[in-house]
């Protein structure tokens, strides 16, 4: 645990000017940027690693989702031919497992959902003007276009099971 006492050594505040011990290259000034950007190579890097762990999380963000969905529609699926196997016992609550899958596969269409607006506002920010000196030209990545037709896999999943439900 770090004592607080290690944590204002590490912070310098004064006034107006704002200083964080590590990051002496960037100062806060007074106009409507956040912080001041300077090109060089350390930047550049640092804007490019950031661009791609926003993509790792991207990534990850559509593994999590396609496992929700795929979970959700595997419990349905297994459920239903589970209650037409011989010998097998009912479920207590016959429609539980169908609400148990709908409800997965509604959290990974939600996952979705919530990372599509995470990425483009990542890439509007990292793209804005504060950094346009060190910004990179690069070829669109595929993330969004997969995780907007997986959204609509998941809508269609999820509207199946509604539907033969009722």
């Amino acid at each position: 645990m770090v004592a607080p006492r290690c944590i204002n050594n590490l912070m310098n505040i004064t006034g107006d000017n704002r200083e964080v011990g590590i990051m002496t290259n960037l100062h806060v000034t007074s106009n409507t940027e956040r912080f001041e950007v300077r090109t060089t190579v350390d930047s550049h890097f640092g804007w490019i690693r950031t661009r791609l762990s926003l993509k790792n999380t991207m990534m990850s963000d559509l593994r999590t989702a396609i496992s929700l969905v795929g979970f959700g529609f595997a419990i349905v699926q297994f459920y239903e031919r589970l209650d037409k196997m011989p010998g097998a016992s009912p479920a207590y609550i016959q429609v539980a497992p169908q609400y148990l899958g709908l409800t997965l596969i509604g959290a990974g269409v939600l996952t979705l959902v919530i990372a599509i607006s995470h990425y483009r506002w990542g890439v509007h920010y990292l793209w804005s003007n504060s950094f346009a000196s060190i910004a990179v030209n690069e070829l669109q990545s595929p993330q969004l276009a997969i995780a907007i037709l997986l959204v609509l896999v998941g809508l269609s999943a999820f509207l199946a099971v509604r539907f033969r439900l009722a």
